[in-house]
């Protein structure tokens, strides 16, 4: 099977490309800065912000899987607009006109807007989205279903939740830096969902290969929650260190997530919500489709990500 990957140089896209070759599969990868995705794996320099790929580089593709992406909560709503919905919509109408067979759009969990409670959500339990990156994601998806109304191409949306594995970035990385510097324990509450990364391609991979026909959305998680303090202890677990102490008091927590929402021009509550407020989701959608299996969890491998990190 003949493959084209965006976002190739990415933190998924990278593993996702190594195991397409792996299992014999031809790859075009792109990517914005055109660097290697590995030793032997070459991408092309796209930037689909701007502009769309040649209609060359489709020919003879069967999937096209859909990674690239702006996330940064610090971007502004125009970039995620241009990149997250405009850019994803041209190359699925390119992909539609040039004949390919399947086209998977990663998109993410917080398309589904804000959840209401700590119950686990599926596919269908949603609320408008409000911040840029959610609300990109879901016009999208939306797109999507209109692009491919009528065509009579395989259409697979995946929302993964928070994706963990070596080299991981963002929040969790930070977290790790902090609790290097002697962040405190956290106080207890919330529960995320989250997936492994190897988890997450291996879905991907099984949708790219063996994906049904039709238009399908499927939510992407691990089979186990875990909470700020779950995470914390984990991590310092996996650095040797002793189980920290929780001297911080929960007043100064929440006032701490204020400020930090203040200094990086967020809405207040956002922090707050990320490290304490549950948001948890249910996988059985892709498994039934896909007899696919999450088979990792983050104490299987919080010491390759500090070992990773710490390199």
């Amino acid at each position: 099977m003949k493959f084209l990957v965006t976002g190739a140089t990415g933190f998924i896209g990278r593993a996702l490309c190594r195991r397409l070759v792996a299992e014999g599969g031809s790859l075009t990868a792109l990517s914005r800065s055109g660097v290697q995705v590995s030793s032997d794996i070459a991408s092309l320099p796209v930037d689909l912000q701007t502009v769309s790929p040649d209609r060359k580089l489709l020919g003879g593709v069967d999937t096209i899987v859909h990674l690239a992406g702006v996330a940064h909560r610090n971007a502004d709503t125009g970039t995620h607009e241009a990149l997250n919905h405009q850019a994803t919509i041209r190359l699925a109408r390119l992909a539609a006109d040039e004949g390919v067979r399947q086209f998977i759009y990663l998109s993410s969990v917080k398309a589904m807007g804000e959840p209401n409670d700590d119950t686990r959500r599926s596919e269908g339990d949603c609320t408008p989205p409000t911040e840029p990156y959610g609300l990109s994601k879901w016009r999208a998806e939306r797109g999507l279903h209109k692009v491919f109304a009528d065509r009579g191409i395989s259409v697979i949306i995946i929302r993964p939740t928070l994706v963990y594995g070596p080299g991981v970035k963002g929040n969790l990385q930070a977290l790790l830096g902090s609790i290097r510097k002697g962040l405190p324990r956290p106080p207890a509450g919330g529960k995320r969902s989250m997936i492994a990364l190897d988890d997450l391609v291996e879905l991907l991979q099984r949708a790219a290969t063996h994906g049904p026909g039709g238009l399908h959305t499927w939510i992407a998680c691990g089979e186990q929650d875990y909470s700020t303090r779950d995470v914390y202890d984990l991590m310092r677990e996996a650095l040797g260190l002793e189980r920290g102490r929780g001297w911080l008091p929960h007043w100064a927590w929440q006032l701490g997530t204020v400020v930090m929402d203040v200094f990086a021009r967020r809405p207040i509550g956002t922090t707050r919500a990320q490290l304490f407020c549950s948001e948890r989701y249910t996988n059985g959608a892709a498994r039934a489709a896909l007899d696919w299996v999450p088979s990792h969890s983050f104490e299987q491998l919080a010491r390759h990500i500090v070992s990773e990190e710490h390199t």
